[in-house]
């Protein structure tokens, strides 16, 4: 089959991305083969491409993925071949740039019947992240009617965030954001406020007269970190999924702030118990969708996949202005 990698850690300039062929891969007991019909592009893929070094054959990259079910395996019992599927994948396994892929069934939802593949193929990673950061690592309940601040709100995580905070909790929500093309488009996924992270945070909240008792840290947050800390209610809840070098959480002690981190392929690298947790909560999020509870938030798809189209979504992606998401076609 068809696949495309990279042979060399580091910047994109030396990553060497090729074609190449590899082997079908085999499934086990609870595996799908699923032929791959769209893809998209996280930051996951760029970090990953400059800190993990290729083994004996280019690394295949890509978590996002829609598709059309080939062949199950044995315990096989949530979806049967020909079914369309969505899922994020799992970051100990090759992935989804390729002609087929192969993905627990418990990690997998059935695919919103009204986007096209590459479209839906925009959706997961970014939805389970976002559901994981409000019922899971900040504990929110569907009758909060607390504030939560959103950093980053035009990226992938903060669209759908923003979207499924305003759609399943009574929650107000507070997006950052800094210009004029991401305010915008952080109100049409549904904000209540918007604030300019290129300013100072705290004081761009102070102005607003809110104290929000949640934060969602989804980027920069080693240089928004004493801002939070100044801003957040006493008692309040962060959540975080960048890398930031070193943060010194003993500030936030007077103030008794609990910190939690969100990574999405936890489930999946360790086999928890509630696995399923994302084969539930992306038929959710499938059935939001295609009912218009949630809109898509896919902004470009950059063609069918290819070596040209694959290394402009990385260019695109390292720039740090996406909004919304970026997809691509399948090879197929």
């Amino acid at each position: 089959m068809k696949a495309i990698g990279y042979k060399k850690m580091g910047p994109l300039a030396m990553a060497e991305f090729i074609e190449f062929t590899a082997d079908v891969p085999k499934i086990s007991a609870h595996d799908l083969l699923v032929e791959v019909h769209g893809v998209s592009l996280n930051p996951v893929d760029t970090k990953v491409r400059q800190r993990a070094e290729p083994a004996d054959t280019p690394k295949v990259l890509g978590y996002d993925a829609a598709g059309i079910v080939k062949q199950v395996g044995a315990d096989v019992s949530k979806f049967a071949v020909g079914d369309e599927v969505f899922y994020a994948g799992d970051i100990t396994r090759p992935g989804t740039n390729s002609e087929l892929h192969v993905v627990d069934e418990r990690i997998v939802g059935k695919k919103p019947s009204s986007l096209s593949m590459a479209e839906a193929a925009g959706m997961p990673l970014t939805s389970i992240t976002a559901w994981e950061i409000l019922f899971d690592s900040l504990n929110i309940t569907k009758h909060d009617d607390e504030a939560i601040l959103v950093i980053g709100g035009a990226g992938g995580v903060g669209s759908i965030l923003i979207q499924l905070a305003k759609k399943l909790t009574n929650l107000t929500v507070i997006a950052s954001a800094s210009r004029k093309e991401s305010i915008d488009w952080v109100k049409k996924m549904g904000a209540d406020q918007v604030i300019d992270h290129s300013k100072s945070i705290d004081t761009e909240i102070e102005s607003l007269g809110i104290q929000p008792k949640y934060v969602a840290a989804l980027n920069a947050t080693d240089q928004h970190f004493d801002a939070i800390v100044n801003l957040i209610k006493p008692r309040g809840s962060v959540a975080i999924i960048d890398n930031p070098e070193a943060l010194n959480i003993n500030a936030g002690k007077q103030k008794s702030i609990r910190f939690a981190w969100e990574f999405m392929f936890t489930r999946s690298m360790f086999n928890t118990i509630d696995i399923d947790e994302q084969h539930k909560l992306l038929n959710s999020v499938s059935e939001m969708l295609d009912s218009g509870v949630l809109i898509s938030t896919v902004t470009s798809n950059l063609g069918k996949l290819s070596l040209e189209t694959l290394i402009e979504a990385h260019k695109l992606q390292e720039a740090g202005r996406v909004i919304g998401k970026n997809v691509l076609e399948g090879f197929h």
